[in-house]
């Protein structure tokens, strides 16, 4: 039978155990750009912008800090406005894009504000200036935060119509010269078919940039995975709603698809 002394010894341990396992962890890239759609704002509502996502999201980022990464940031608009729906109704395609664009920005100044309760230092940086609210998209000065630890978050997309924000953040990616893009989603990583609707879907751990080209997989759109194919740069997909998900992903752990040769 236990002593009260001996249980307290044992949580002790336990603890020093779980601190020493934690510093133990290393990551295996030193700078990431992670692309987040605007739907992963949403939580249960139908439309904008849940608090509570924005803080366990920010809470997500917050638990790398002691890997000493850097980290830049693309989040689509999605839960606010989207272009190419817009336009196939009527709105004109290059007006539609442009609004989708300022959803980004909203979606950009909501999750800094998160990140920045958290005491992460944070910038938004837009490719359409917009000087009161954001700096203008600069790359010297997106990589010169980086190296003083904060936290880029690239909104407008690539500040041009008929281009994606998956192909914002391949951009950009290349640009800040990231290692590998965390594609951030709500399910576990790249399926052969969508495992919302078929439940016998099977997931890939593996998959070449030619295979998600040919079975036109929904991963990111052409043009992003062709840029990241042109430039060698890896993918990680992963289920950003699984507690820690991100932090196993960087330290190396397999974790959803890993997109590359």
């Amino acid at each position: 039978m236990l002593l009260f002394a001996d249980l307290l010894d044992f949580n002790w341990e336990r603890k020093l155990k779980n601190k020493w396992a934690k510093k133990k962890e290393k990551a295996i890239y030193k700078r990431i750009l992670l692309k987040l759609s605007g739907e992963s704002l949403l939580g249960k509502q139908p439309f904008g912008i849940d608090p509570g996502v924005a803080n366990f999201i920010a809470g997500e980022i917050k638990s790398l800090s002691d890997l000493n990464i850097q980290i830049g940031i693309v989040v689509g608009g999605g839960n606010i406005f989207r272009g190419l729906e817009a336009g196939s109704k009527g709105i004109d395609r290059t007006s539609a894009d442009y609004m989708g664009m300022l959803a980004t920005v909203i979606n950009s100044l909501a999750l800094q504000s998160a990140l920045e309760m958290c005491g992460i230092p944070t910038r938004v940086q837009t490719s359409i200036e917009m000087h009161e609210i954001a700096e203008p998209f600069i790359q010297r000065r997106a990589l010169r935060h980086l190296e003083k630890g904060r936290i880029v978050i690239f909104a407008g997309g690539t500040g041009n119509p008929y281009f994606t924000t998956d192909t914002a953040a391949s951009l950009r990616a290349m640009e800040i010269k990231a290692d590998v893009i965390m594609k951030a989603t709500k399910v576990d990583g790249v399926y052969d078919s969508d495992p919302v609707k078929n439940k016998t879907a099977v997931m890939f751990k593996n998959i070449s940039y030619i295979d998600v080209l040919t079975k036109n997989l929904k991963v990111m759109d052409a043009t992003a995975i062709s840029l990241c194919r042109d430039n060698l740069l890896p993918i990680i997909v992963f289920n950003l709603q699984k507690k820690g998900n991100i932090r196993r992903a960087i330290c190396g752990q397999k974790i959803g698809t890993y997109v590359g040769e």
